[in-house]
């Protein structure tokens, strides 16, 4: 991820935590500031992805498919 999108993405999670300790100062229950924190996170991971994690998280459910033999391209004779 490039410095311009790490800084968008930071001034976003930035943005989030004041709006939710706005929401929570409010009188707001603690499970709908959550609720609202984890779709707003996910608003702004399809905003500015990042590709980096991505790739390490499917090397990894790779690898542990491969562990696992349930991986139909290897399974095959």
């Amino acid at each position: 991820m490039d410095p311009a999108e790490r800084k968008k993405r930071i001034q976003g999670l930035e943005s989030i935590k004041k709006r939710a300790l706005n929401l929570a100062s409010e009188g707001l229950d603690a499970f709908q500031v959550r609720d609202f924190i984890t779709e707003s996170k996910k608003g702004l991971a399809y905003t500015f992805p990042e590709e980096d994690q991505y790739k390490k998280a499917k090397i990894s459910a790779m690898e542990y498919k491969r562990r696992q033999a349930t991986d139909p391209i290897v399974d095959q004779p």
